[in-house]
This record gives structure tokens, C-alpha cells and sequence, in this order.
């Protein structure tokens, strides 16, 4: 039996192969379409820590400001996704500040 630890060049060889094939996807990839999805990452990443129970506010936060940091260096370039993109972190930044007053006034 060998040990799943230990290095196996087939593996690597494949591994390597994939790499390539996801950096060759990379760069054929319109930047904008690429840098969107990005952004709805960081807009789940935010909702998921707000949705939790007891919300985890400063994740959250931390990920809106990174939503918001990266929309303002990219939206004018984002073309079509830039306006969902504005409206979702305008409700998150809301839903933010609903759930932090709800929070707070249980405290």
C-alpha cells in the first residue's frame, strides 16, 4: 500500500496539466467577467455572515468593505454586472445596519 502523502509524479504530471488548462482559461477570460464574479463572492461571503446566528458583524463588515473597495476601483470597467453589483452591496450594507440595531438593542 503506498502512502498518500508521499509524492506521485502521475499525480503531479495531472496536476500540473490542470493548472495549466484553468491559467489558459485565465487569460482568455474577459477581466471584467472575472473581476464580477469576484465580487459576488465577497456579496455571499457578507450575506453568509449576517445570516448567521448570532450574526458575525465585523466578518461581515470586512467583507462588505472589500466588496466595496474592489467596486470602486473596477466600476466603471465592469460594464453590464457594475449596476447589480452597486445595488447588492447597497442592501448589504443596509441589512448591516438593520441587524446591528436589532443586536444592539438586545444587548
Amino acid at each position: 500500500m503506498t502512502d498518500p502523502s508521499s509524492p506521485n509524479p502521475e499525480n503531479a504530471s495531472e496536476s500540473e496539466e490542470s493548472l495549466e488548462k484553468l491559467r489558459a482559461s485565465l487569460a482568455s477570460s474577459d477581466p471584467a467577467v472575472v473581476i464580477a464574479n469576484h465580487c459576488y463572492g465577497l456579496f455571499e461571503l457578507a450575506a453568509v455572515y449576517l445570516g448567521e446566528q448570532p450574526p458575525r458583524l465585523g466578518e461581515a463588515q470586512f467583507a462588505i468593505d472589500a466588496l466595496a473597495g474592489l467596486l470602486g476601483a473596477s466600476e466603471s470597467r465592469l460594464g453590464d454586472a457594475a449596476g447589480p453589483i452597486v445595488e447588492g452591496l447597497t442592501q448589504l450594507r443596509l441589512a448591516w445596519v438593520q441587524i446591528q440595531a436589532a443586536h444592539s438593542s438586545e444587548a
